[in-house]
């Protein structure tokens, strides 16, 4: 399978390559020349197979450049860190009420289904091209540390990452900055998530010092981040109960539009997802844009959700490409005209494909001492945006993002209880590492040169 960038102006490329890249030369995003379809025989034979087996049939249609059995074993390296035996569990409510479980890996955090495998995929690159990689990326929260657990220790990488100083939970913070590793550089950033990933992209465009440091990406740009999430919706779906799974609302707490795009393209290969919910905190660009139209940029206000406290959604525009009818010309203009003015209207959405909710920071206390008090379950601040307005026509799975052990205090006010993770308690003992930088791409850029492998 070859692999084409959303704005058609860079070289096509295979599997390996567009994952080693991460953002096209041309400043769009990879996607599939063209997506497979599973019919419902292939779900059917799905049923039965464990994650990593799911996982393999499932990137074996777009990895064609790997030999299968390399493939098998890097998808069975990646999950063997996972410390739920099911590895994403679908956990039920009541008869309505399901969560997909997301947070079992070992950053807590639903990126490192991705990124274990994405740090797996590098590590072998390096390995059978001789070559090193330095790999860049910006974060909100739980991208970073699940990129730097995916990465840590492996020989000829370094990794990168960039996040708005101030603007994380103590616990995400110690996660990126406490591992201690020569490899790892967690990079504070005088800014919010949006100006650490404008640099970044800044620097990304520069191809001298791109090709100079053979520089890769890890944010949800990178291809391979959005097709491991698919594999998760595709589990679920095989796992809940037959009469409920094709009138199910996926209820996706997200910022990136990432992990909702995963589920949307699986959607597109023919497994019957019904319909989506985009959850947003109150940094809810995705909210507007799916109610009114209008996608436009405000101001990042820090919430108790920190990981969606995003304006700029990156992973839009590969929705965009396909909205706008796989026409990379349309695709150009429509992003040039955003970034000259932080706004674009649409006329037309499939609502009935996505719908949006915004909640609040006020009200995510609430929202989470709710969900105690019916189910007797407890959701990190994220996961509670899901809760909010679940539909009354049909049930709904809510995608547990992220582990409640990582915001004690936002749990404690709520409940009165803190969440603990045996992971988590044993960094608040160790020193903090980091790197504190301004937000432009210049800091950044001599700061790798410093630094890359």
């Amino acid at each position: 399978m070859k692999f084409i960038s959303t704005r058609g102006q860079s070289p096509v490329l295979g599997f390996s390559d567009a994952v080693a890249t991460g953002l096209a030369p041309d400043g769009g995003l990879y996607l599939p020349e063209a997506l497979p379809h599973f019919s419902a025989v292939d779900l059917a034979r799905f049923a039965t197979l464990s994650y990593p087996e799911l996982c393999f049939e499932f990137l074996s249609r777009f990895a064609t450049d790997l030999p299968a059995d390399t493939l098998r074993a890097l998808i069975a390296k990646s999950y063997t860190t996972f410390a739920h035996a099911e590895i994403a569990p679908v956990v039920k409510l009541d008869e309505r009420t399901y969560v997909l479980e997301l947070f079992h890996g070992p950053t807590l955090a639903f990126k490192d289904f991705a990124l274990q495998l994405l740090g797996n995929l590098y590590g072998h690159q390096c390995q059978t091209r001789g070559q090193t990689i330095n790999v860049l990326g910006a974060t909100s929260g739980d991208t970073g540390s699940a990129a730097i657990h995916g990465l840590l220790g492996k020989p000829g990488v370094a990794i990168f990452i960039a996040y708005p100083d101030g603007r994380t939970s103590p616990l995400q913070e110690r996660q990126m900055a406490c591992t201690g590793a020569d490899n790892v550089h967690a990079l504070a950033i005088d800014g919010t998530f949006d100006d650490a990933q404008a640099a970044l992209k800044e620097l990304f465009a520069d191809q001298e010092f791109r090709t100079r440091h053979r520089l890769s990406a890890v944010n949800s740009i990178n291809l391979a981040r959005i097709l491991a999430q698919c594999v998760y919706y595709l589990w679920a779906y095989l796992r809940l109960p037959a009469g409920v799974r094709d009138e199910i609302e996926w209820v996706v707490p997200t910022g990136n539009f990432g992990n909702v795009l995963a589920g949307w393209l699986l959607q597109k290969m023919g497994v019957p997802l019904r319909g989506f919910r985009v959850a947003t905190n109150q940094n809810d660009i995705l909210h507007r844009l799916f109610t009114t139209g209008d996608y436009r940029t405000g101001a990042v206000t820090p919430s108790l959700a920190p990981s969606m406290d995003i304006q700029v959604s990156s992973n839009f525009e590969r929705f965009l490409y396909y909205t706008a009818g796989k026409d990379p010309a349309r695709v150009r203009e429509i992003m040039a005209t955003f970034k000259a003015t932080g706004a674009y209207t649409f006329e037309n959405f499939d609502r009935d494909t996505f719908t949006a909710s915004r909640c609040a920071d006020a009200e995510i206390p609430g929202l989470i001492r709710t969900v105690y008090q019916d189910f007797g379950y407890i959701a990190d601040p994220h996961t509670a945006c899901g809760f909010k307005g679940l539909a009354k026509d049909r049930p709904s799975i809510v995608l547990a993002t992220a582990s409640p052990a990582k915001f004690p205090d936002t749990i404690v006010s709520a409940i009165g209880m803190e969440p603990t993770a045996p992971s988590l308690e044993a960094l608040k003992r160790k020193p903090l590492m980091k790197h504190r930088l301004p937000a432009d791409a210049s800091s950044i850029r001599a700061y790798l040169d410093r630094h890359a492998v």
